[in-house]
Formats: C-alpha cells, sequence, structure tokens
C-alpha cells in the first residue's frame, strides 16, 4: 500500500456503515479526502447475517465516499468488533544460557505461542498480536531486550482472534463489492488509540464501549491492548426490560431511557409530584401508574447485571481498580445521562466520559468517526507493540522491533 494513495476505511455497525478516504502527503501530512455514513443492513453486531442485504448497504457507504473524494478504492481496512472475537494469553520462556538475546529469540517465543494456538483451535484466525512484557531474568523490560546479557527469556503477548467463517463471510461480501479486504482492525484497539492519551495507554486504562446491541471491553498497558472482551448484552436491554415489566413499547421505553438521569438524582421532568411517570411519556400506550421506583428498579437490575460482568473482565494481573486505573466510557447511539456518575460506585474510581455529536460541528469528525480517525494512525505509522499489519517501508523507522520483525505474519 502507497500511503499518498487514497486510503479507505469501513466500520462496521448495526445502525449505520461509516466510511473514511485519506491520503499522507510527500510531508507526511494527513488529509481526509471523505467520509460517509450511510444506514446498515444484513449486518448484526459486525457479523454478516444477510450477504446480498449487507453487500449492497457496503457497496453505497463506499461509493458515497468515493464519489465525494472523486477517487475508486481497490482495497479498504474494516473496522469491527464481533461478541466471537477471543482473547489469548501467552507467556513463553526460553533459556537464554548467559548469552545475549537475539532476534531470533524472541522470534521463538512468538511462533510457539501462535502454533499453540493454532493446534487449540484450527477454526479461528488471529486478527492481532500484541507484545505486552519482556521479562529477562526476572525484570520487566517494555522495549525489546536485544543484545542484553540473560538466563532466561519470558514473553508476554496478546492474540485476538475470529471464527474463520466470519471472517469468510466478511470477505465475501467485499469480494462482492469488487474491493479487497486489506485488513482487519478490532473498534476497541483503534478506539483506544485514538480517546487514550499515551501516557493512559503505557500506565493502564480501560475502555468500555457501550453499543445498543453490545458492551466492548478494551484494557491497555504498555501501549498494548493485553486483554479484550465482547458481551452481546446491549443499552438496548434496558429499553426492552423498561418495555417488557412497565407493558410499554419499545418506542416509549427508549424514551424513557434517552430522558433519566443515571445519577437517579434529578428526574422531575420524568415524574410528576406523585412519583409517577408523566403522562406525556405515553405515546401509544394507555396512560396508567408506573412509579418513579419501579422504573428505576428495573434499571438498576440490568446495569448492575452488565457492570458485574464487566468487572469480572477487569481482573488482570498488574491491572487494578483501586490501583488509579483510567477508565474511559464510550457511548454510541445513545445519550445515558450522568451514566458516568453511576459506574462511578461501582467501579470505585474516576470515570470519563465520550459521547458521540451528531450536530455539525468544528469537531463533528473527532466526535463521530474517532474509531476510523483512530485506525487512521494505526494504518499510517503502525504501532509499535503490534505483530499483524504490514507496516510500510516509508514508516519502518516508527515502530518497534516486535512490530517491524513480524510486521506479516499470518
Amino acid at each position: 500500500m502507497n500511503l499518498e494513495d487514497p486510503i479507505g476505511i469501513i466500520e462496521l455497525g448495526n445502525t449505520n456503515l461509516q466510511c473514511l478516504i485519506f491520503k499522507v502527503d510527500k510531508n507526511n501530512n494527513t488529509e481526509i479526502l471523505s467520509t460517509s455514513t450511510t444506514p446498515s443492513e444484513g449486518i448484526n453486531n459486525d457479523v454478516i447475517t444477510n450477504l446480498a442485504k449487507a453487500s449492497n448497504a457496503i457497496r453505497l457507504s463506499i461509493s458515497t465516499a468515493e464519489k465525494k473524494a472523486k477517487t475508486s478504492l481497490k482495497k479498504i481496512n474494516v473496522i469491527l468488533e464481533q461478541p466471537d472475537f477471543l482473547c489469548t494469553k501467552f507467556s513463553k520462556h526460553k533459556k537464554i544460557d548467559k548469552s545475549k538475546i537475539h532476534r531470533h529469540d524472541i522470534e521463538f517465543l512468538l511462533n510457539e505461542a501462535k502454533k499453540q494456538l493454532i493446534l487449540n483451535d484450527k477454526n479461528q484466525s488471529i486478527i492481532h498480536i500484541f507484545n505486552h512484557n519482556y521479562i529477562v531474568d526476572g525484570k520487566i523490560f517494555v522495549e525489546e531486550p536485544i543484545d542484553v546479557f540473560a538466563d532466561t527469556l519470558s514473553h508476554e503477548m496478546t492474540f485476538i482472534t475470529a471464527p474463520k467463517n466470519n471472517l469468510k463471510n466478511i470477505n465475501q461480501v467485499f469480494d462482492d463489492c469488487d474491493i479487497e479486504v486489506e485488513r482487519l482492525i478490532s473498534r476497541t484497539f483503534t478506539l483506544g488509540v485514538k480517546l487514550l492519551s499515551i501516557g493512559e495507554l503505557q500506565t493502564g486504562s480501560a475502555l468500555i464501549s457501550l453499543g445498543n446491541k453490545k458492551i466492548s471491553l478494551g484494557l491497555f498497558k504498555n501501549l498494548a491492548l493485553v486483554h479484550s472482551a465482547t458481551i452481546p448484552v446491549g443499552t438496548d436491554y434496558i429499553s426492552n426490560d423498561i418495555s417488557k415489566v412497565c407493558s410499554l413499547n419499545f418506542n416509549e421505553a427508549e424514551i424513557i431511557k434517552e430522558n433519566i438521569d443515571f445519577s437517579f438524582q434529578n428526574n422531575e421532568k420524568l415524574f410528576d409530584k406523585n412519583n409517577y411517570l408523566n403522562e406525556s411519556y405515553f405515546l401509544d400506550s394507555n396512560y396508567r401508574k408506573i412509579s418513579k421506583n419501579l422504573i428505576i428498579n428495573v434499571i438498576k437490575a440490568r446495569l448492575d447485571e452488565i457492570f458485574e460482568m464487566l468487572k469480572k473482565q477487569l481482573i488482570v494481573p498488574d491491572l487494578k481498580l483501586n490501583s488509579g486505573l483510567n477508565i474511559l466510557l464510550s457511548i454510541d447511539g445513545t445519550n445515558l445521562i450522568n451514566l458516568e456518575k453511576y459506574c462511578e460506585n461501582i467501579f470505585k474510581t474516576n470515570i470519563k466520559k465520550f459521547k458521540k455529536n451528531e450536530n455539525e460541528n468544528d469537531n463533528y469528525l473527532e466526535n463521530n468517526f474517532a474509531s476510523l480517525l483512530g485506525a487512521i494512525k494505526i494504518i499510517r505509522d503502525g504501532w509499535e507493540t503490534e505483530a499483524i499489519p504490514e507496516f510500510r517501508e516509508k514508516n519502518i523507522d516508527k515502530i518497534g522491533f516486535f512490530g517491524k520483525f513480524f510486521g506479516k505474519l499470518k
């Protein structure tokens, strides 16, 4: 891939597809040529469920961006996050026997981990490999310990994989659109790169991404994605619970969810002086008394279930909630007023919130194409702890040995 040629990125989604085309000029400046947001069909939780509908939707998304950019793409990078993604961690060891550590020692450990993963599950394909730590004679090295004398070397790695059949369906959809998939990139990875600072990625941070259909979690440390998990439970479940328990239709329940204050302190506009749901929220259903306590208890029960699942995923060595772990809450497609305050009570730490703002303003790109902007950085400069992407020769000096040496592993 020539970075001076137009490069395409598309993000799969249940509601919308987002496409972005950019290029890098001779002065290494990034120019965004176009963006598009189009309705999504045939896709559920980033999994292709209807090939024909998905192909039509993707073709429209890409062609819209191509027309704006006045270009034609032959390849495209795809951002996705499926509930079927698996995160597997390996720690491989090698005796060095007081010799220097060489590149082939690190290559050996990575390939041993890769062989073990493939042997354990031949139905999975590797999306990402991240280097977490090198441990030399019991001491942690963040960077590659090349030419260091040692007795033993341990290499800690994280593999992100996806079912081969899921990826075959994705490739088939893009083949039907006459465009080749350049590479697949985890949305959690791209969002972390965009929304977290280098310091936060170094010292340890958690990114919780709340969607309508699923919730994803990424844990970052030493510039690596060290743990990732996606659960097929999204914010729509809150609306479904309100709808079922209170005998309201889904749209009415959605409006309640969008207007309730999740600090559960200020909800005067939602309830009357007797603490019943205001009549104005009964759009199609007949008015009846629905108590404030009932609605709040329903919401809290679902939230507690969701965040208890997330808390279990946060139990990772060297990343402790009580040690000042940074947590960023990214909310997609819904408002959820003051949800970060509810999260602070659950996790007992400060929470930052990122919310898309669909209004046209100076920060429109930053607010609505964050994951694609993160992908630009990964595609353009490479990522020093990641092994999978084929890094471009012109950027090879910007990445560490791990990414440079194992860039073409498949």
